[in-house]
């Protein structure tokens, strides 16, 4: 729901190089410890330095953003904003404590490798008890910013592209129910979950082991989770539940599906997730993948490749294969 009011919060790389969290209002970028602190009649930056500052203060600090926003877009602080084009945009969030990942969780992407694999259609998880799944992804080896371009991992020959909502968690969060847990939840982004299907599995250890699986290798090699290019305001956003998402390799629609299509909703996850842990402010939440996915087309990811992910509202998230 935009408003004068409306905006996106950034990481970007300063002057001198150093990352900084900006309040991104249209085509303009303020930093957001000397926009607050103007906005309070002060002269000098206050010591919000980093996206994770903003997200430590979340309920506190994102009345004053709303405020900042309106006064970039009325004018009031034009002088302090810059062009968004003259700024390179790092990963929102440098970096989040813990990244957790949801498998199996959209409808379409279930059904599309039930057919590939000649199996029979899975039922609903709801219909047999059955709990939201994740497992947990490497932070600072994977976590990159939307432009950058990624060496494809030379022990793999398989590597899948996962377009993925995620929630980016905004204050602390333990055994909450499902009808409050987006209370926690500061905003939106996108993410890429890459995945090296021809990694999925230990060479040498039986198929019956239950010790079989490389989650590292599959899931965690560097650059593994492109990310951003900002995070969209949960209270800017009218339906999380009902978002369209689409990913285009070297401009080629390959899935474009909508959040409908989520087997176990954002807040579900969320609540599941806090019994689990306590969720703290910049942890995210990759929400699960659409059909569409290069494993269901025996096509994966070569040098060269361009991939660019559109979320409804949200944004676009653009990345390089080397």
């Amino acid at each position: 729901m935009m408003s004068d009011q409306s905006y996106r919060l950034a990481t970007y790389a300063d002057a001198t190089n150093n990352a900084r969290a900006g309040l991104v209002v249209g085509d303009r970028l303020i930093d957001v410890s000397l926009g607050i602190g103007l906005t309070q009649g002060q002269a000098r930056a206050l010591p919000i330095v980093s996206v994770l500052d903003v997200l430590e203060r979340w309920h506190d600090i994102a009345p004053q953003l709303r405020e900042l926003a309106g006064k970039v877009r009325g004018g009031e602080l034009a002088p302090q904003a810059i062009s968004l084009a003259s700024v390179r945009l790092l990963a929102p969030v440098l970096y989040p404590g813990t990244v957790f990942c949801a498998g199996a969780n959209y409808r379409d992407h279930v059904a599309e490798m039930s057919r590939a694999l000649s199996l029979p259609p899975e039922p609903d998880p709801h219909e047999l008890g059955l709990k939201p799944w994740h497992f947990i992804k490497a932070s600072r080896a994977c976590v990159r910013g939307t432009g950058s371009r990624i060496a494809l991992p030379a022990y793999a020959r398989k590597i899948d592209w996962e377009a993925e909502i995620a929630v980016v968690i905004g204050g602390d969060c333990r055994n909450v129910s499902i009808e409050d847990a987006m209370h926690h939840v500061a905003g939106l982004t996108i993410v890429n979950d890459l995945s090296a299907r021809d990694q999925f599995r230990r060479e040498g250890v039986s198929a019956e082991s239950p010790f079989r699986f490389d989650w590292v290798g599959q899931k965690s090699f560097d650059g593994a989770l492109p990310m951003g290019p900002w995070i969209c305001p949960l209270d800017e956003i009218e339906d999380p539940g009902n978002l369209g998402i689409r990913l285009w390799v070297n401009d080629e629609l390959m899935q474009d599906s909508s959040s409908s299509n989520l087997i176990f909703s954002m807040a579900e996850q969320v609540a599941h997730l806090s019994t689990r842990v306590t969720l703290r402010p910049g942890d995210l939440i990759a929400t699960g993948t659409p059909a569409g996915c290069g494993a269901a087309r025996g096509r994966f990811l070569k040098s060269g490749d361009r991939v660019r992910i559109w979320v409804q509202t949200v944004g676009e998230l653009e990345t390089e294969f080397a």
